[in-house]
């Protein structure tokens, strides 16, 4: 029996807090040292050996971590030099990762020993509170404000969250009223509201968003290289009986029996994942090969990228030596690794179902993570408390003061 089950709670408590606090100065230790190795890659230009196209892009494919931390890793790596102090927190184990990380992407030169001392008792939002105090130079423009649309699957529903400037959203926000206008007005018009039947309900702020939608595809749809309409593609297993959603969840027998039975549907009938390729008359990859293309690759083929946008359709064995516009012979790559290729950065061999990518020296990039078993005992470094927790009062608190210039006599 553990010597543990004899504690009281609080005893407990105290023991898991201590063995966390040591883990926790462990691996900000080790993230600390991660940085310095990080910053080897950026400031010598190793990264352009790699085939990657960014700094973090190569700490997110050879550790195995998601963007944001590699984004992380790789912007404190970038000003290593500036804040030595709050790099040398890390190394002690005193600071984490992410408040050296909030620091190093936003605070001014000159400031590395006011938030070396107060990331010691500060959280990660309280730094980034900190940092937004800051006075800006006036002659420094404002960045553009940012515009973003994101996209969260779940089981049964797709979640989508736009951000856009205020003069931006204003336009959205008048299209978007106008369509729910119209949808009322023509509510209205079809169903009396004096009437013994049952009217469906009124449309509300969503069946406006995909009239707009609509309204603005179909409108444009000979302006756009890839014209189509708003058609719905399932694919569908004609032995498995599963159906799935281009680039999308799988359907329930209830949707799939819809969809297919829809005439706006566009439904790609498969067996075995192989659908009907182009030939080799054609090097133009039509609109269904594409889709099918899509549907069986989602991502950029070099290891290590996960884009899923604007990708290019790629003839392993080229068109010109002989390569049919089939899908054993295509591939999706991102546009820098597409000039890669064929600049001779990278070699792509197939087919496309053991695809083979090697550098420029021949050697074979996987997307394995270099993590493995350690062979050192972990970093001695004390136990890190962690911040203090305590609210911040930021009527007393003193943002810091970038030094003036110089001015010339």
């Amino acid at each position: 029996m553990s010597s543990t089950a004899t504690l009281s709670p609080k005893e407990r408590l105290e023991v898991v807090f201590e063995e966390l606090a040591e883990l926790a100065g462990q691996r900000n230790a080790i993230d600390g040292r991660i940085v310095k190795l990080v910053a080897e890659l950026d400031h010598d230009g190793l990264c352009g050996m790699t085939g990657a196209r960014s700094v973090a892009a190569v700490v997110a494919w050879k550790l195995g971590t998601s963007a944001s931390t590699a984004n992380t890793i790789s912007a404190v790596a970038h000003r290593l030099a500036e804040f030595p102090r709050c790099t040398q927190g890390m190394l002690e184990g005193r600071l984490s990762l992410d408040q050296v990380g909030v620091i190093a992407q936003r605070a001014a030169d000159g400031s590395d020993e006011h938030y070396a001392q107060l990331a010691t008792a500060a959280t990660v939002s309280q730094l980034r509170t900190a940092v937004k105090l800051e006075p800006r130079p006036d002659k420094a423009p404002r960045p553009e404000p940012q515009r973003k649309v994101t996209k969260m699957s779940g089981d049964d529903t797709t979640t989508w969250k736009i951000t856009l400037p205020n003069r931006e959203a204003a336009t959205f926000d008048a299209a978007l009223q106008s369509h729910h206008d119209a949808l009322i007005a023509d509510w209205k018009r079809d169903h009396d509201a004096n009437s013994a039947d049952i009217a469906p309900p009124l449309p509300n702020t969503t069946d406006a968003f995909i009239s707009l939608i609509e309204a603005g595809w179909d409108t444009d749809v000979a302006r756009r290289p890839h014209g189509q309409r708003t058609t719905v593609v399932v694919h569908v297993d004609v032995d498995k009986r599963i159906g799935e959603l281009h680039l999308g969840p799988l359907l329930s027998d209830a949707d799939r029996h819809y969809l297919t039975c829809d005439a706006t549907c566009e439904a790609w009938f498969e067996r075995d994942g192989q659908p009907v390729g182009a030939g080799r008359t054609t090097r133009t990859i039509n609109r269904r090969l594409r889709r099918a293309l899509e549907h069986r690759d989602t991502t950029c083929a070099v290891p290590g990228r996960s884009a899923t946008r604007g990708l290019h359709a790629h003839h392993i064995q080229h068109w010109e030596d002989g390569g049919p516009t089939e899908l054993h012979n295509l591939v999706l790559l991102c546009p820098y690794h597409h000039r890669a290729h064929h600049h001779g950065d990278i070699t792509i061999s197939g087919p496309a179902h053991q695809l083979t990518v090697t550098d420029s020296d021949g050697e074979l990039l996987t997307s394995a993570s270099l993590a493995r078993p350690p062979n050192h005992p972990p970093p001695v470094v004390p136990p890190c408390p962690g911040p203090t927790g305590e609210r911040a009062q930021w009527k007393w608190y003193q943002p810091f003061q970038p030094k003036a210039p110089p001015t010339e006599n």
